[in-house]
């Protein structure tokens, strides 16, 4: 068993999670979606971001990519509505501006989980 793989699988299948966590539910109320859930989101992201930074592979820059994409996506999430709080309050028309964004980035953690399970399966003992 390789500790790097299994520790870098961990992250980003926990970033997937967290994620969704955080998407799932009704899009425009603001009580289904947890500021902190969004924020351990992030955090985990960045995380798996890292991990993928050592892989010089074909793969290991898609990998690269689609975190970075996430990592986006989730940062300007964030960014939406630490704004929008501080400025004009939240809404339900903002929070599905958030939840928006916050899909973008579980279809590149999606994407992300596909690869690596593929190239998983791919490998050979």
């Amino acid at each position: 068993m390789n500790l790097d793989k299994v520790i870098s699988g961990f992250f980003i299948i926990l970033a997937m999670t967290l994620n969704f966590g955080f998407f799932y539910g009704d899009m425009n109320t603001i009580a289904s979606h947890s500021k902190y859930e969004l924020f351990a989101a992030i955090v985990i992201n960045l995380i798996a971001t890292i991990l993928k930074l050592g892989d010089k592979t074909q793969l290991g820059s898609v990998l690269l990519a689609t975190s970075l994409v996430a990592d986006i996506q989730l940062i300007a999430a964030a960014t939406v509505w630490t704004i929008t709080v501080y400025s004009i309050g939240m809404n339900s028309e903002i929070m599905a501006i958030i939840v928006s964004l916050s899909g973008g980035a579980l279809l590149a953690n999606i994407t992300s989980v596909a690869l690596y399970v593929g190239d998983t399966l791919k490998s050979k003992r």
